[in-house]
C-alpha cells in the first residue's frame, strides 16, 4: 500500500467498513480548531499531548519524545483503531508535521494500513469531501496489541559517535538558513549537527506542494544514498523528520533511522555545535 492517499480517493474509501480518519493538525489550540470544523467522520489526535511526551526539562529527549509504545497503543483503542482498521491521517501541512509523525509511530507497531493524506485537509474540502463541526466522536476498541516500536530509532550518544563517519549518513531536514545557523526561530542554539547534510523536506515537494513522484524521490534520494550503509534522519524535534521517512518509503527505499530527539535535544546538551557559511 502506498504511503500517500490522493485526495480524490477519500470519498470511496470512507465509505468502508474499517475506514479510521484521524485530524492530527496542530496549532496552539487543535482541539478548539478541531471542533469549529474538520473533514466529516474524522477523529481528533493530540500532536502534543498524544503523539509525544515532553518533559519538564527539554534536554531529556528534545521538543518531541516519544510516548511508550503502550500509551500510544491506549490512543488508537480509543481512537477505535485495531490493527484491521484502513486508517488515513491528515494535518494541513501536506503531512510535514504531525501526519507524518502519526503514521510513523503506527508504522512502527507494524500496522500496514495506513496512509498520510496527500494535500491535507484542504485537498481533501476541494475534491469535495465534506466538513463538519463538533467533538470528536469515536467508536473506542481495545487497547492496541503492542509495546515496543518496531521501526529504527537512533539515540543522541548514537549520533554523536557515528555522525560523519562514511558508513552512516545523517540527514538534517530544517531550512537551509537554520541549518547553517543563520537562524533558529525555536531552539536555543543556532546550527547543525557536526557531519550532518542538508537535504531540507521542501525538496521532497513539488511548486504545488504536492509529493514528487516515487519516480523522482527515488532518484533523488538514491543520487545522495549511494552506498552508505546506515540513514539517520532528523529535524528540530523529531516531528517533521517523519516526512522524510514518509517520503523516502514512498519512493520504494528502506525507512531510515529516526533521532527523536534531533536539533532541539543535541543543542540543550552541549554537544558540538557546526555552522556553514552561506555559499
Amino acid at each position: 500500500m502506498t504511503p500517500i492517499l490522493p485526495a480524490d480517493q477519500l470519498v470511496n474509501l470512507s465509505q468502508t467498513h474499517d475506514f479510521v480518519l484521524v485530524d492530527a493538525r496542530n496549532n496552539p489550540n487543535p482541539k478548539n480548531s478541531f471542533e469549529r470544523g474538520h473533514l466529516k467522520g474524522a477523529v481528533f489526535v493530540d500532536p502534543n499531548l498524544e503523539l509525544a511526551d515532553i518533559k519538564i526539562n527539554l534536554a531529556d529527549g528534545g521538543r518531541h519524545p516519544l510516548p511508550k509504545a503502550s500509551d500510544f497503543c491506549a490512543v488508537l483503542g480509543n481512537l477505535g483503531i485495531d490493527p484491521t482498521s484502513h486508517v488515513v491521517v491528515y494535518d494541513d501541512q501536506n503531512g510535514a508535521n504531525p501526519a507524518a509523525r502519526f503514521w510513523w509511530m503506527l508504522r512502527a507497531l507494524g500496522h500496514k494500513k495506513v496512509q498520510v493524506l496527500e494535500g491535507g485537509m484542504q485537498a481533501a474540502i476541494q475534491a469535495g469531501f465534506l466538513t463538519e463541526m463538533g467533538e470528536s466522536n469515536p467508536t473506542p476498541k481495545s487497547v492496541y496489541p503492542g509495546q515496543n516500536w518496531g521501526l529504527p530509532i537512533a539515540t543522541m550518544r548514537e549520533v554523536e559517535r557515528k555522525a560523519g563517519k562514511d558508513e552512516t549518513l545523517v540527514i538534517d531536514v530544517r531550512s537551509p538558513e537554520r541549518y547553517r545557523g543563520e537562524q533558529e526561530p525555536i531552539d536555543l542554539i543556532a546550527g547543525h549537527i557536526p557531519g550532518a547534510i542538508n537535504i531540507p523536506l521542501t525538496e521532497n515537494m513539488d511548486v504545488n506542494g504536492r509529493f514528487l513522484s516515487p519516480e523522482k524521490l527515488k532518484s533523488k534520494y538514491e543520487s545522495v544514498l549511494k552506498d552508505t550503509g546506515e540513514v539517520i534522519v532528523h529535524c528540530g524535534s523529531g516531528v517533521s523528520a517523519c516526512h522524510t521517512l514518509l517520503a523516502m518509503d514512498y519512493a520504494g527505499l528502506e525507512i531510515p533511522k529516526l533521532y527523536v530527539g534531533s536539533w532541539s535535544e543535541w543543542s540543550r546538551n552541549d554537544k558540538p555545535i557546526g555552522k556553514t557559511e552561506n555559499p
